[in-house]
């Protein structure tokens, strides 16, 4: 049986006919597409196939840290990327969302201020001494039966909304 020494070098000749030259452009251009490989890798991969060794037996290359770095993780950084900007989208739209809400909150909230400060401006204008005597009779009763408001309480906003409309009537 043939000996080999753990590095054996032969090599290959390519004629100057257009069959070589364009085998020898296609190497070119493949190793120009993966820089990691070498001549030598090129040509043990096509003897592997041209021997009609099956895949199981052949060895694996160690994967390059470029190769694993490029094939591996750029479809995983775009689905993160694309993962990230559904996200922030969602967030966006909820934030914004709360925002309106809190926005509408506030109108409503300083619009019964505001009512709130016409009823005081009011009742303490009833309660200031007034010259006519006849006048402050017809204001009080006024002022008490559509201004009557009733002590604190835990009660639904909405029904307390519903009920100063209802003391307009």
């Amino acid at each position: 049986m043939f000996q080999w020494s753990k590095k054996v070098v032969k090599s290959v000749t390519f004629n100057p006919g257009v069959a070589d030259e364009s085998l020898l452009a296609l190497i070119e251009s493949q190793l120009e597409k993966d820089p990691n490989k070498t001549f030598s890798d090129l040509c043990k991969e096509a003897l592997w196939q041209a021997l009609c060794v099956p895949e199981s037996v052949r060895p694996s290359p160690p994967p390059t840290p470029q190769t694993v770095s490029t094939k591996g993780v750029e479809p995983q950084i775009s689905e993160l990327q694309r993962q990230l900007a559904d996200l922030e989208e969602r967030f966006f739209a909820r934030e914004s969302h709360r925002l309106e809400m809190m926005e509408r909150h506030l109108t409503q909230l300083s619009q019964q201020v505001a009512q709130l400060a016409i009823m005081v401006n009011q009742t303490q204008a009833v309660q200031s001494p007034l010259p006519s005597t006849a006048v402050p009779e017809v204001v009080n009763h006024t002022v008490t039966t559509s201004y009557t408001v009733p002590p604190p309480q835990d009660v639904d906003p909405v029904i307390s909304r519903l009920s100063q409309y209802l003391d307009d009537f």
